[in-house]
């Protein structure tokens, strides 16, 4: 199949993707580079390409099933051309130098498999794998000044003004074999004096010179023979023309004859499959081919071109310039009818049927009533908020707008742009008819480029051809004009602060209710080798290292484990899971002791002979349950092992193995892990794993709501939000008197395979009816966030990388900069830029909050060989410490509360009235891997008669399940140091588990 200058690229791209779509349902396969390439070739890296101007002039040829890296250098090396190179899946290239200024780009830029191995990599758009040789350039190619009797006449125009082609006839010589001699001895055969080589690969001939083609720059003429690399054949509507002087040139053919060009040529087609009919002549090429897909052949009949077409599913045929068949299911650009009477150049292989003329074309149909397109124009109404500025440049290079979407059969102005808008993006278009961009304004202010003319942007949209989505390098270019996301950056913005050198790399952190924070280290992290994986930082201690941190002690390696704080009246810290062999079935418990300056005694207790999980857990997730129970959920059995797709309770019920087998978490294996896991006012658990979200029972843990899929970028549906593709989770606010839906707040991750991080978060109200997820952009994109409730109600967004995911290696640009997410603000308002740090924090980084309102933030183990292991813990200065105000304080006798019970306390206010105070319990966190388990921020019911303030605790185990909270008062803004309150008790008597003789139990 041959298909029309310009439109070549376009055209063929259906089947080629219908390929490439394949490798994407695939996203663990990677594609290449092939290691071991065919003689010397070796690969030079991937090239800039310009369809106006090629990188590569040479012969070329498009496969669309069947490209390889492999099969394109064996195709230029057969042409003795030094360079190859493949683009865009599906298409080969050949010359002997690297042309018209092309310039290395990003290796990531060539990022498209090869139609005939999804394994390898052929190109990208506008990107060329280039390969070569190995051998020395010969020289620049010629155009010969005679052959034989053959004199050249330089290079001359083609179709100028879509007039047709200067040299009506094109005669058959395999495009491969194409050079000055094998055309003019064609046109010799044929008995005509004018040969033209065009485009490399295509020979004409004629009697004479016409249609307006006249003598240009020779320089136009510069693309090398496709079948002789050291001369020109010609450019793009640009023909190197001979002239035969000789006086032994063979009779041309009579008039209408085998060859065509005749002008006398009447008969219609009849013998035609049924319903195939002749519909009349038409003009072609007045705005634009009026039919696409083009096979050449010069033997052609109406019989033989209907057939070709039928055979394709098409339902329109049409024969033009004696040997050009074209195939559609419309004529499009403004299709109008010509006198019958003008098609009339008889067909290559029947000499008395009309197959068109000079931009004619002979058309016939499965049906009489043809669907004529009018000139497609830009779409600049029906967009709801969205204004058409113009035709625009795109950028060399790199793209103007970050996010591509291909719609190869169904791209449109409305298809376009409500898929940008629906991702929070304030500008966008479409080139090359298929491609949809989306991005911001600033994209265009940064890249420089400008509008160009309208008619640049010509090619139609593949999904509504009457409208237009660019051209080749242009784009078709709108803006959103309605409400759009803010983004605020606040005069006061806090700060990070150094705190102390750490002695680990800490792979989980908790804050204690003896307010002191517990670092927990996989093994081998540590640049000290005396480490014992286990640290307990005293906050009161800081600025004296060897006291500020206790040696602590775990048995075996807690990497990649879960943590949780139980509702026992010791506090005690229980981390469950772990790295290889028994560790991955730990259970270890440590109760908090000592106070602020007083070391305590007590360590982390395990012993896997007595106790141990059921099942091997590697990246489980540790949740309270509302009766007192904990339940650990989902993991693997080791590195890239085999999935642990169910749960079990803690303490083990009696009666064997009580594992429950979760259908969804195994089929959505291995993009689930640490999922996100909370407790709904219903009593029901709300469940996120991979893109996915359901409500399951808190007891038989069976499903009771399928929610929808969580929406991911805007180009692909298939990202996710927890482990690896690694986001953060947290709740939103519970205030009294509960009555309010709660909503649950989901922020970045990334996409599987290329590792594109998300820029947004999402929010979602499980409990209401037809809950669906609602989407806000954030400032930038973000994968391995980490979110730290704060007591005033906000969460504080830090840490992870713009690129990449979860695990060694696997993202090296951190994300500097912290934001603020504030619930109670409008929707697409709610987020501030705060201020940067000079710490990457990566891989197994954490945020949690400190007893006086300060952010603790540690962390970090890329392994990447480019950001260090990082031992420094910093603070960050939220702003509303970071404002100056002295903190309330507040005195408190009773820290044991029972759902609804009421409890006094005594307050200090420096700025406002007990009118304008506020009370929040934030529930007791442990910060990994963006899941900070057990969160949960409440705002319960109080009053106050002067200074003091009756609390009445939370009403239920729904709204609150048992365990320890810390207790603020804010001031206007402002919060106090915490105090700790156990509230619920502990139902389940967890306090007295495990009764074994190397655990200590603090009772209930």
């Amino acid at each position: 199949m041959t298909l029309s200058h310009g439109r070549r690229r376009y055209l063929s791209l259906s089947l080629a993707f219908l390929s490439f779509r394949e490798t994407l349902a695939n996203p663990e396969r990677r594609q290449s580079i092939p290691a071991t390439l065919p003689g010397n070739w070796s690969s030079v890296g991937c090239y800039t390409d310009n369809t106006g101007a090629r990188t590569l002039t040479g012969a070329t040829f498009t496969d669309t099933a069947n490209m390889t890296v492999e099969n394109c250098i064996a195709f230029c090396d057969a042409r003795q051309f030094i360079f190859a190179g493949v683009e865009f899946m599906q298409e080969c290239y050949c010359d002997n130098f690297i042309e018209n200024g092309a310039t290395k780009a990003a290796d990531t830029d060539c990022d498209l498999a090869c139609t005939g191995s999804p394994a390898e990599l052929c190109g990208g758009a506008g990107r060329l794998n280039l390969f070569n040789s190995g051998a020395a350039p010969p020289p620049p190619p010629t155009i010969p000044s005679s052959i034989g009797k053959w004199v050249s006449l330089g290079c001359y125009s083609d179709n100028v003004d879509g007039q047709g082609r200067a040299l009506p006839n094109e005669v058959n010589v395999d495009s491969g074999e194409v050079s000055l001699e094998t055309c003019t001895a064609a046109c010799f055969d044929a008995g005509m004096p004018f040969s033209g080589t065009e485009f490399a690969d295509e020979c004409f001939c004629g009697l004479a010179i016409g249609n307006g083609g006249a003598p240009v720059m020779l320089a136009d003429c510069n693309m090398p023979c496709a079948g002789n690399s050291s001369e020109f054949c010609g450019g793009p509507n640009r023909l190197t023309v001979f002239n035969y002087t000789g006086d032994d040139l063979p009779a041309p053919p009579p008039v209408g004859g085998g060859g065509g060009g005749g002008g006398g040529a009447t008969a219609i087609a009849t013998d035609l499959p049924t319903p195939w009919a002749y519909v009349g002549c038409f003009v072609d090429n007045a705005n634009g081919r009026v039919l696409t897909v083009e096979i050449d052949n010069v033997n052609m009949t109406m019989e033989s071109c209907v057939s070709t077409c039928d055979a394709q599913n098409f339902t329109i045929a049409g024969g033009e310039f004696s040997t050009q068949c074209f195939c559609g299911n419309e004529l499009i650009d403004g299709a109008v009818p010509a006198p019958n009477s003008d098609c009339n150049l008889a067909c290559g292989g029947n000499s008395t049927q009309a197959c068109g003329a000079g931009n004619r074309l002979s058309i016939y149909s499965t049906s009489p009533n043809i669907t004529i397109l009018p000139v497609p124009v830009p779409q600049n109404s029906s967009l709801g908020d969205w204004s058409y500025q113009g035709c625009l440049a795109d950028a060399v290079g790199a793209r103007v707008f970050p996010w591509q979407i291909d719609n190869t059969n169904n791209n449109s102005a409305s298809a376009c742009l409500d898929q940008c808008h629906a991702f929070g993006y304030t500008a966008g278009g479409m080139e090359f008819g298929f491609q949809c961009f989306c991005g911001d304004v600033s994209d265009v202010t940064a890249s420089g480029v400008t509008l160009q003319p309208a008619e640049s942007c010509n090619i139609a949209c593949s999904g509504d051809p009457i409208h237009l989505c660019g051209g080749g390098g242009t784009i078709q270019y709108y803006i959103w004009t309605g409400p759009s996301h803010v983004w605020h950056t606040p005069k006061i913005t806090g700060r990070y602060e150094f705190l102390v050198p750490g002695v680990v790399v800490p792979l989980i952190t908790t804050v204690g209710i003896n307010n002191k924070v517990t670092f927990l280290e996989k093994s081998g992290t540590s640049e000290f080798t005396n480490t014992t994986g286990a640290y307990e930082l005293d906050l009161s201690l800081t600025s004296n290292f060897s006291a500020t941190w206790r040696e602590m002690h775990v048995k075996s390696d807690i990497f990649c484990s879960g943590s949780i704080t139980l509702p026992d009246k010791g506090g005690r810290q229980l981390n469950v899971g772990g790295w290889s062999l028994d560790s991955t079935k730990g259970v270890r418990l440590y109760t908090p002791d000592g106070s602020a300056g007083v070391n305590g005694t007590n360590d982390w207790q395990e012993n896997f002979e007595e106790l141990h999980l059921q099942r091997q857990r590697w990246y489980p997730t540790a949740a309270m349950l509302p009766n007192g129970t904990v339940m650990v959920i989902g993991g693997e059995t080791g590195s890239n092992a085999s999935p642990e797709p169910n749960v079990e309770i803690l303490p083990t019920p009696e009666g064997g193995d009580t594992v429950i087998f979760l259908d969804w978490l195994n089929r959505t294996d291995p993009n689930n892990l640490y999922p996100f896991v909370f407790v709904l006012p219903s009593g029901n658990l709300f469940v996120v794993y991979y893109n996915e979200a359901r409500i399951i029972s808190a007891s038989t843990f069976d499903t009771i709501t399928i929610l929808p899929n969580l929406p991911a970028s805007v180009n692909d549906f298939l990202g996710g939000r927890t482990y690896p593709l690694e986001g953060a989770a947290v709740m939103f606010p519970q205030h009294a008197p509960y009555t309010a839906p709660l909503e649950v707040l989901v922020c970045g991750g990334s996409s599987p395979g290329a590792g594109i991080a998300l820029d947004n978060c999402l929010t979602i109200k499980p409990e209401t009816e037809n809950a669906t997820w609602a989407l806000e952009r954030m400032p930038s994109p973000r994968v391995m966030p980490c979110i730290a409730t704060l007591p005033d109600g906000t969460f504080f967004i830090a840490n992870g990388a713009v690129q990449g995911m979860a695990g060694f290696g696997l993202a090296r640009n951190p994300n500097f900069g912290a934001l603020l997410y504030d619930p109670s603000k409008p929707f697409n308002q709610r987020i501030s830029i705060l201020n940067t740090t000079i710490v990457g924090r990566l891989y197994h980084s954490e945020a949690i909050l400190l007893p006086d309102g300060r952010v603790l933030i540690s962390g970090s183990d890329p392994e990447d060989g480019l950001n260090p292991e990082e031992f420094r813990v910093e603070v960050y200065i939220p702003p509303y410490l970071a404002e100056g105000r002295t903190q309330p304080s507040f005195n408190i006798t009773h820290t044991d509360w029972a759902y609804g019970s009421k409890h006094s306390i005594t307050v200090m206010l420096h700025h406002g009235t007990t009118s304008t105070m506020r009370v929040s319990l934030i529930a007791a966190t442990s910060s990994t891997h963006g899941n900070t388990m057990g969160s949960r921020t409440i705002f319960p019911a109080f009053s106050c008669f002067r200074n003091t303030c009756t609390i009445t605790a939370p009403p239920n185990a729904f709204i609150s399940p048992p365990g320890w909270h810390q207790l603020f008062i804010l001031d206007g803004p402002t919060p106090s140091h915490s105090a700790w309150v156990r509230i619920g008790g502990d139902p389940a008597g967890i306090g007295n588990w495990p009764d074994l003789p190397d655990f200590t139990v603090p009772g209930v």
